[in-house]
This record gives C-alpha cells, structure tokens and sequence, in this order.
C-alpha cells in the first residue's frame, strides 16, 4: 500500500484550489444571448414547464444527475465525532467518487445538528434540490432512524452508504466465496464482529440471500449478543442468540463457516481460524488495520478464503465498488427510492462479473492479472471498466420492476453504451493500466536516474507496486539528489554503467552488440566504447535480459535514441519502421494518435506500417481501430504530395487487408464528425462509425496536432509517447514529461514487457 504522510495529504488539498471538487457550467455562456437563455428573461421558461408537469425538472435542470452527500460528522472514517465542519474533507472525497466513476454531481453538505429530528427537517427542506441523497459518518443508532424517516418523507433515493455499501459489496463477495468454497448460505454458521450500522446492515442482507437468522451469531465489544442481555437496540435485538453458553468471540467462531469482521484490528487470532470448519471465509474488514492481517489469515490454514478492505489485497470489500454505480442507475430512471429489490440487483450484478470472462483486453493484458474466479478472485476490482453498465442497468431495471421508476428505459444495448461513453474513459484507462502493470511488475531501467522528475517517477512507481525499478547513474549523485529530494531510494537497484566494476558487464554487452550487427561494419571496440552511453547501456540491459523494460528520453535527443534502439534492439520482422502513439482521453472519448515522434517524412510504405502498427497496438488497449488516415484533403481532391501520399497508402491498405475498418486521406473534421461524413461521403469503411484512430501525414502534423489539444482541453488526459514496433519494450518520454507522464508510462512499459514473455513461452 502507498504510504500517505500528514504532509502530502495536506498538500493534495491545499495546493492550487483548496478542495477537491468545483462547480462548472455546461451551456454556452460567452455571448448576451446565451447569458439572456441561462437566466432571465429565458430561464422563466422552463420555471413554467416545471410548474405545469413536475417531473419535467429532470429535463430541464441537473436534478437526475445531482446527488446530496450530506452528514453531521458524528461518525467519521476512524475519527469518530468531530463534527460537520471537520468532516467536509470527506464528503467532497466522496463527491470526488462519485464523479470519476459514476459522472454524478454532488453537492456535500455538512449539516451541524445532532438531533435526529431537527436534522431529519434540515434534509427534507433541501430535498427538492436533488435527485438522491448519499447519507455519510452518522453514528449509530441514529442513523438507522435518519435513513428509515427520510425514506418514509422524500421522493427521490435515499441511502446511507455506511451501511448498504459495505453491505451490497460484502453481500456479493460473501455469496461467491460460498460458491467457491462449496457452501449453501442457509446452512452455513455466520460470526458478525460488530454490531454498528455497516455489521447490522451486511447481516440483514445477507439474511436477505437466504442465511438463517439462527446460525448467526453478532459479537459486539461486551462479548456475544444474547437474548438475555438488557438494553439492547431494535437493530441488535433482531440477531440475538438464545445460545447462552457462548460468551467470547473465540467461543462463537467455534465450527463457524463465515467471520465478517466489522469492529477493529488484531482481534482474531491464528487459532481462532483453525478452529473453524473446512474452507473457512474470513472477511476481516476493519480499515486500516484488519480484524487479522492477511498474511497471518492466510498462514493459519491452507483453505481459508479471505478478503479485506485494502486496495493491496486480493478481494477488497470496497464501497465504491457500488454506490457511484447504485446512484448511476437510480438516476437514470428518475427512482422515488433505492428499495431491497435494488440493493440485491446490485448485489447479484457485481458477483455475476466476477465469474464472468474478463473483456478482450485480458487476453493481451488483463490475463497478466490472473483474474480467474476462485479463491484469489470472487470479487471485481474497482477499477473493471464494466461496473458502470452491468451494475448501473441491474439496478435500473430492477427499479423499473419494482415500480419506483419515473422513467422507462426499453433500449438497454443503447443504456450501456451511453454509460460508456458517459466518462469518456479517461481515468479508467489509467487505473486499468496501473492496477494490471501492479499484479506483474517487471525490471524497468530508467536511463536518466539523475534526472528529478524520472527518480520521482520511479520511486512512485515502485511504491504503487507497478515496477522494480533500476536506475543508471552515479551511485553517490544518485544517494544525494535523493535525500535532497527526500525520496526512499530503499529497494531500488543503483548501477553506475561507468564504473570500474561493471566491466565485465560492458565486454559482455558489447560482445553481443558486436556479433549482432556485424555486417553493418561493427567492431567489439566500437562496441564497448558505446556502452558507455545510457542508452546503449540500458538497452542492452533488456537486450540480454538483465532487465524487462527501458525508459529514456528526459535528455537524449530523439534521433539519438531511434538509432539505438534500430541498432540494438530491432523492428519486429513483420515491419520495416517503428512509430510512436500518443493516447488522447477527452470528455468526447479516446483517440489514438500516430505517429507522433519517430517518422519525420514518411512516404506510403512507411504510412502503411504506421497505419498497421497503429491497428495493432489500439487492440491492445481493448479497442478495435477505426482508422481515419489524415490530409488537408478529401479522397483524391487534390492529387499531388502529401494528400496523393495517404491517398496511396490508404488504397493499398484496404487492398491487402479487406477486413481492416481504415479510411481516407480525410480532414480531421470529417474524421471526427460521422454525421458530416456519412453526409457526404456515404461510401466508406468507416461508415456509421466512431473514428478513434488518427494517423497523420507526417510527425509534424501528428505531434502538433496532440500537442495543440493538450494545449487548449487542460482536462484531457495524455497518455505516451508509447512504442510501436520494435522488438522489445523500449519506451520513451518527451522532455517536458511529468512524473505521472512516466509513471504510466511506465505501467504500459511494464504490460508490454509480460504480455511478451506470455507469447515467448507459448
């Protein structure tokens, strides 16, 4: 797990705007006319139409997008009641979820009232704002109330994400590691330490999916919940046992099948486990410190089947596995609540994707993750890019069912599509990269190790798990810019190429450097005096296989690394060039932009190789390329030099390759407006179809153009320079790359590298 100091957390919140989210307008706002249609006098307008038919609120203002994440701060993470003011960090962090997976607005409200009553009014009178309401740390009993009178009074969902979230999400985990485990919910024995809102909630729904109240016994901080025992809530009343000659945790989980764990850290013990039946399921869900770590958990016995809520272990419970996508799908249907039939929706959609097939990007990268169903795997990562439509539309539709839906959806392919594309897929991409490079880390050289932004960025590497990191330079340099830069190089190879002692290495890099290219005129001496040069050195690395990936490019020129890489490392037999992409994530989708750095005049064969390439490396990333190439023309209107070049490549390409879905020359225009194109150009391939690749003319015309969008859309999201072509992973950074520009970088660096040794070992 990534360490967090005080300071770095204070930072993130502090530097540049203070928060972490913000308001923004989404209609033209520049000229009078516009600023007379946003208020008045042409606001009064639909003011009219909502007066005349309600519901028609949802069509004319953000209430079937905006969520009200509100809490009076009694209950905060671990910090318990320090009050609304204190807690406001926290509902815009979950304002922040809510928008980058579920693209849901959220105001976060922090309301400074303790009595239920008077907080209960507080909600009602704001209601009519918003199209949900995310109740949040509001301690218990109260918030059983809170949530109950809200649901009673308001139209719109209500839920109290402490308590369902962990419910919905453990709820689907537990079902399916019975399912591994071989095990009937209605007769397996059920522990629940704690007995707060969360444990009071997983309990009643795990009821809900056919566990007998009778074989499951709550455990709270006086010891086992009996009938016999005075003062009890309503809420723990419901799972008191009338076995009163268990007292202690260790008695109850005595020949139990299931320990959810819902209270504190290092409660449970090694014997504990042992004690229980064959197949054991252990969800020790204390956060950060688990009821038993998963280390001691898994040691303790060979079957047991665990899960946490850490991001670092397999079978995170996590929250935002379900609300971002349970609002999602309420909203979408305009929902007057979020009932059972919901939540169980919900619950089902989430554990059905685990047992499903991965998407097609596991065959390639994915499949690096092992995520098979089983032990290891009964619950979906949250960062799988199939959450939003296959949770999304199973609550939707079961709010369509069950009568609590305004509005009707009939076209679910069409659903699912529009959720898609609702967040254009600019983060998921990123933490898809991550989270797969994270599951297989490989050797990765970073050449200039001096450098502050590439060590920053190998150093944060290492610490998301993504990489073991090498960097070249000198030791004694390389020790102090790190402790001027405060950076833990702990872990982390040193290799100074020039030293005394790397040698041996040298001669033997350049032995083979030499024996490679000898017909090119090479000689061992030329060799050896190259290995001297970063680049060389740290190709030579994954040349020979002392490393697995190599990054460069903060300080060497490009034309200095093309030759290098030409010459150590190769093209792939099928080419006769390489290429670079760059990776676009905008609010309009994901575009693929080549070639961006290598080909500086490329004639038709060398387009023909970029556009291949190009196809490629866009499966790669689970697409499946829609290739427009580009001119300053449109089929054939002008037939001499560049346009006649692409026109060329374009006519030879759909000739050698009939299933290939490329087009052109075209103006970018008509590449990016199907409806202009289809108009006018009704017999292409791309007809009907979302262009996502881009293949330029020439390197100017494709790294101005990426780098013009980067310039003027601050909020889309850059991803490479990413290799395409040679025949190992050697990637490259521009000079004015950041540390998260490498970093994932460094990610797709890493999958090439697996994804390579998987097609060696076939």
């Amino acid at each position: 797990m990534v360490k967090i100091t005080k300071e770095s957390a204070l930072d993130y919140h502090k530097n540049g705007r203070p928060g972490k989210i913000e308001v923004k307008p989404t209609k033209p706002y520049h000229t009078q006319t516009d600023l007379s249609l946003a208020y008045s006098p042409g606001v009064a307008y639909p003011c009219i139409e909502i007066q005349k038919n309600p519901n028609d609120v949802y069509k004319y203002t953000d209430k079937g997008n905006l969520v009200a994440v509100i809490s009076n701060g009694t209950a905060v993470l671990g910090l318990g009641d320090i009050g609304a003011m204190s807690g406001k960090p926290v509902m815009e962090g979950k304002g922040l979820l809510f928008k980058i997976y579920g693209g849901i607005d959220v105001f976060d409200i922090e309301i400074d009232e303790k009595d239920p009553e008077k907080f209960c009014e507080a909600v009602e009178k704001i209601a009519p704002t918003f199209g949900g309401i995310n109740l949040e740390d509001i301690k218990a009993p109260e918030c059983f109330y809170i949530e109950e009178r809200l649901k009673k009074t308001l139209d719109i969902p209500v839920m109290h994400d402490d308590q369902h979230g962990t419910a919905i999400i453990s709820a689907a985990g537990l079902k399916n590691a019975l399912e591994v485990a071989g095990k009937d919910i209605s007769n397996v024995k059920i522990v629940v330490n704690g007995a707060g809102a969360a444990a009071i909630s997983c309990t009643k729904l795990y009821v809900a999916l056919g566990a007998k109240i009778e074989n499951i016994i709550m455990v709270d901080s006086k010891g086992v919940i009996t009938k016999d025992r005075e003062n009890l809530t309503p809420q723990k009343q419901m799972f008191a046992t009338s076995q009163t000659n268990i007292h202690t945790l260790e008695e109850a989980i005595k020949n139990a099948d299931v320990f959810v764990g819902l209270s504190k850290g290092n409660i449970l013990t090694q014997d504990m486990i042992r004690s229980m039946n064959d197949n054991p399921i252990v969800f020790a869900l204390a956060n950060p410190v688990p009821e038993i770590s998963y280390e001691e958990a898994m040691a303790s016995r060979p079957d047991v089947l665990m899960s946490t809520g850490r991001s670092d272990y397999p079978n995170q419970i996590n929250n935002v596995i379900g609300f971002p996508y349970i609002f999602r799908g309420a909203l979408d249907v305009h929902a007057k609540a979020i009932n059972e039939e919901m939540k169980l929706a919900a619950v089902n959609a989430i554990a059905d994707l685990a047992k499903q097939p991965v998407p097609d990007v596991v065959n390639e990268v994915y499949h690096v993750n092992d995520l098979t169903f089983g032990p290891k795997y009964f619950i979906p990562k949250p960062v799988d890019p199939r959450l939003i439509t296959e949770v999304s539309a199973a609550v939707a539709k079961s709010a369509i069912e069950s009568g609590v839906a305004r509005h009707t959806i009939t076209d679910w392919d069409a659903y699912k599509k529009s959720l898609m594309q609702l967040l254009g897929q600019e983060t998921k991409l990123t933490r898809n990269l991550h989270d797969t490079a994270r599951m297989h880390p490989q050797r990765v050289v970073f050449a200039e190790g001096a450098h502050p932004t590439m060590m920053k960025a190998a150093v944060q590497a290492k610490a998301e798990g993504i990489c073991i990191p090498i960097l070249l330079g000198n030791p004694d340099r390389l020790n102090r810019l790190a402790q001027r830069l405060k950076l833990d190089l702990t872990g982390i190879q040193l290799i100074d190429m020039r030293a005394d002692q790397e040698q041996g290495r040298r001669a033997t890099f350049a032995k083979h450097l030499a024996e490679k290219r000898a017909r090119q005129g090479y000689t061992f001496q030329e060799a050896y005096d190259k290995m001297y040069e970063r680049n060389y050195f740290g190709m030579m690395m994954v040349e020979t296989g002392e490393a697995d990936a190599f990054i460069t490019g903060l300080y060497t020129k490009y034309s200095n690394t093309i030759k290098v890489a030409k010459e150590v490392i190769g093209i792939r037999p099928e080419y006769n060039t390489f290429g670079t992409m760059h990776i676009l994530n905008t609010k309009k989708g994901t575009y693929y932009i080549a070639d961006t750095l290598i080909n500086r005049h490329p004639d038709e064969n060398v387009l023909i190789d970029i556009a291949r390439l190009s196809a490629h490396t866009v499966r790669f990333f689970n697409e499946e390329p829609h290739i427009a190439m580009i001119s300053y023309s449109n089929f054939g209107t002008d037939d001499i030099g560049s346009p006649q070049k692409v026109h060329n490549a374009v006519a030879e390409l759909q000739q050698r390759y009939p299933d290939m879905v490329i087009d052109g020359e075209m103006q970018v225009n008509f590449a990016l407006n199907k409806e202009l194109r289809d108009d006018k150009y009704p017999f292409t391939r791309l007809k009907g179809l979302d262009v996502n690749t881009l293949v330029f003319p020439n390197m100017s015309s494709a790294n101005g153009s990426y780098k013009l969008l980067q310039a003027l859309d601050p909020d889309a999201e850059i991803i490479g320079p990413i290799q395409m072509g040679l025949n190992k992973p050697i990637h490259f950074t521009d000079f004015e790359s950041s540390v998260r520009d490498i970093v994932n970088v460094t990610a797709i660096a890493v999958i090439d590298a697996y994804v390579d040794k998987i097609k060696s070992n076939k």
